[in-house]
């Protein structure tokens, strides 16, 4: 029997040590989708893969693909294993499914510059300008996707990003590029600003000439195109902008919920009624919630430092504890969080922990 194993990717920045606060390393850790969906958060069934604290995440990212690629050894003979249940053997060929990561750590798998720029989503071309964006007219777009990005598309912004910096005084027109199309690439990074500072050194009409040595001596042999992002056009995961799914976490319960909690309870203790609201939390039937206890008092004293399991609960029950303290329109958005968050719970039964699809 020969079957395909489909590979969750998963890539982050975790602390090294415990001496110091923060000792940041890159780490990769791989899960097989084909599990049931209970077994894949078990710490057995999560597989290291490779950490460093000297590698750039596109770096270790990029030996993830030679291992997994169809170029490797993997793809081209299979992985031989003990099949127990059947009692013989079997052929295992791996495909990459999809990249799981927090937001930033997607964009940067997107070679996306981020929220900060005018294009501010790595899956879409939703954004535009400062003006279009306050503008009454424009503002509802930003609601509605936009046309799909691709990685050909990327690369090909990415390519001309490299270009530019053959050049003197180009530090401003590459700015502007990566803010108006969102575009930034950490694997070419350090490529263009060595390439941007030499310029600057440069004032001779030879200018061009040395920079593309000076390229050429960086890249040793290899195209620029050989450089840049190794997730775009990765065999498996076909399109990375598509196939980096929205995480629940930072996205929803540390997003939406935490920001409209924050101005619900500023709400709450301008009324002088937190402490009406606090009676209403201690008191409410916990039986039909999946959360062990409420906490009334700590959530009401570190209401500014919840984290994501007390969002969760609260989105359950806010509506029945507020329902008579706030604004029909408060009270409104509440019950509307509050189903979003059910639907995002639907859909767990299905994919990993803090994943949601497209």
């Amino acid at each position: 029997m020969v079957y395909a194993v489909l590979l969750i990717i998963f890539m982050d920045d975790v602390s090294g040590n415990v001496l110091k606060q923060w000792n940041k390393h890159h780490a990769i850790y791989m899960s097989n989708a084909n599990l049931p969906c209970e077994m894949l958060d078990k710490e057995f069934c999560v597989c290291f893969v490779t950490l460093s604290p000297h590698a750039a995440p596109m770096e270790l990212m990029g030996a993830m693909k030679e291992s997994i690629s169809w170029c490797s050894k993997a793809h081209k003979s299979g992985i031989v294993a003990w099949d127990c249940k059947e009692g013989e053997e079997v052929l295992l060929i791996p495909y990459g499914l999809f990249v799981a990561g927090d937001n930033p750590m997607q964009a940067e798998e997107c070679s996306h510059a981020g929220l900060n720029c005018n294009y501010f989503c790595c899956t879409c071309h939703v954004g535009g300008t400062k003006q279009y964006k306050e503008s009454e007219t424009s503002y509802n777009s930003l609601f509605v996707p936009g046309l799909p990005q691709t990685p050909e598309e990327t690369a090909s912004t990415i390519e001309e990003h490299v270009q530019l910096s053959l050049a003197s005084g180009v530090t401003e027109k590459i700015k502007t590029s990566t803010t108006s199309t969102g575009v930034h690439d950490t694997s070419t990074s350090s490529i263009i600003e060595t390439l941007v500072e030499l310029g600057k050194q440069l004032q001779n009409d030879e200018i061009k000439a040395i920079l593309e040595k000076k390229l050429e001596d960086i890249l040793q042999g290899r195209m620029v195109q050989d450089s840049i992002n190794p997730l775009l056009g990765m065999e498996g995961i076909t399109n990375i902008h598509m196939d980096t799914p929205t995480e629940i976490l930072h996205t929803v319960l540390l997003g939406v919920v935490k920001y409209f909690w924050g101005q619900t309870a500023f709400l709450l203790e301008k009324s002088h009624l937190l402490d009406v609201f606090q009676s209403h939390l201690d008191s409410v039937d916990k039986d039909g919630l999946n959360a062990p206890s409420l906490n009334a008092d700590y959530i009401c004293w570190y209401r500014g430092s919840l984290i994501g399991k007390h969002f969760k609960s609260l989105a359950q029950v806010m509506p029945f504890l507020i329902y008579n303290l706030v604004s029909k329109a408060v009270l409104d958005a509440w019950t509307v969080i509050g189903e979003l968050v059910v639907l995002i719970w639907h859909t767990e039964i299905t994919i990993p922990k803090n994943i949601l699809p497209h």
